[in-house]
């Protein structure tokens, strides 16, 4: 099994019964719907068998390129800058509301893909007919999210690193702000949204950790029975498994779990 990238970060495993020697970085010719296309080896081994969705089914790579198939493909990738500024020329004569994020041509030539964001369902049906009588090939306009095009565009998240979408996340999971409330997070906007403008990808990474540390302690806020009388939960710590309790006159102790095990809620 060998992983594939092409452009926009668009990954997908393909078989290797030719048993090509292959390493990373190295350009490969695989098999693509009604053709062929060319991709950069992005990861191979025995751990893409994991990677790969059940029942589902697998192509193969054709060949490595010659020198003629990268002049080709670099060939390409200057016409997908000119199809690019046509077809947003074309939507805005067509006065459609979407916004163009990219253009792959496959690397046969036998079919374009606009990629494009919009806040609706958009009828482009015109523009295709338009792109299809100017190239005379298979058009195919793709509608994707605001995440799928930061994917496509790349960047770097506020921790410094390449995005995690263009980097190993192949499927996004939705997240809402419950997620943040369990980690304790300030409910800021601003400090929890990535590039693309929604909840950060990461906030799901630790959750469940959150989640069973939580189960373990009161909520906060809550009134305990302790020997020393009643107090109050003002704060717990989920890495060092501690609570923070306030009694009257404004003391303060810390206990760790298995000692607030002992003490009874107050109704």
């Amino acid at each position: 099994m060998i992983e594939i990238v092409f452009k926009g970060e668009r990954k997908e495993i393909y078989a290797n019964p030719q048993q090509f020697p292959f390493k990373v970085g190295d350009y490969a010719i695989v098999e693509a719907e009604k053709g062929v296309d060319l991709g950069i080896v992005n990861q191979l081994g025995s751990v893409l068998e994991r990677k790969k969705k059940k029942n589902s089914p697998i192509r193969n790579i054709v060949r490595k390129p010659t020198p003629g198939d990268l002049g080709t493909y670099r060939e390409n990738q200057k016409k997908e800058l000119e199809a690019y500024q046509l077809c947003r020329r074309k939507i805005r004569e067509h006065n459609l509301d979407m916004k163009l994020v990219g253009v792959e041509y496959q690397f046969d030539g036998n079919k374009i893909t606009f990629y494009f964001t919009a806040e609706k369902r958009i009828d482009f049906r015109e523009l295709v007919k338009e792109l299809a009588g100017i190239y005379k090939v298979r058009i195919e306009l793709r509608q994707i999210g605001v995440r799928d095009e930061a994917k496509r565009i790349g960047g770097y998240g506020c921790c410094g690193r390449k995005l995690c979408c263009t980097s190993f996340l192949k499927e996004f999971e939705p997240i809402t702000t419950q997620c943040a409330k369990e980690q304790n997070l300030p409910l800021n906007p601003q400090k929890l949204s990535g590039l693309c403008g929604r909840l950060l990808c990461c906030i799901m990474y630790e959750r469940e950790f959150y989640r069973n540390q939580m189960a373990k302690m009161p909520p906060l806020n809550t009134r305990l029975n302790t020997p020393h009388g009643v107090a109050q939960v003002i704060d717990i710590n989920v890495f060092t498994e501690t609570v923070t309790l306030q009694f009257p006159e404004n003391k303060v102790e810390k206990y760790n779990i298995d000692e607030i095990k002992g003490f009874t809620e107050v109704e």
